[in-house]
């Protein structure tokens, strides 16, 4: 399973629903038409934050921006 995460929902509530799950984010990137892509530390936590955000997935073939995200959380 992939670790990647599309998500319809802003920044601090993924990190907010990360930490609360105890997964580890290994990258977080704002989308430039809204929302979130989440880069989970494991496949597991990826399954984990799926099943959490079941209705707030969106497609993985939404747009990104050119730059690469600084941001890492263990």
């Amino acid at each position: 399973m992939s670790r990647v995460l599309f998500l319809s929902l802003p920044e601090q509530e993924v990190i907010a629903s990360c930490d609360k799950a105890e997964v580890g984010i290994s990258a977080l990137e704002r989308l430039p038409d809204g929302g979130t892509r989440l880069v989970c530390m494991s496949s597991a936590g990826a399954a984990t934050m799926s099943v959490k955000f079941k209705r707030s997935l969106i497609a993985d073939t939404a747009r990104r921006e050119r730059f690469r995200p600084a941001f890492s959380r263990h």
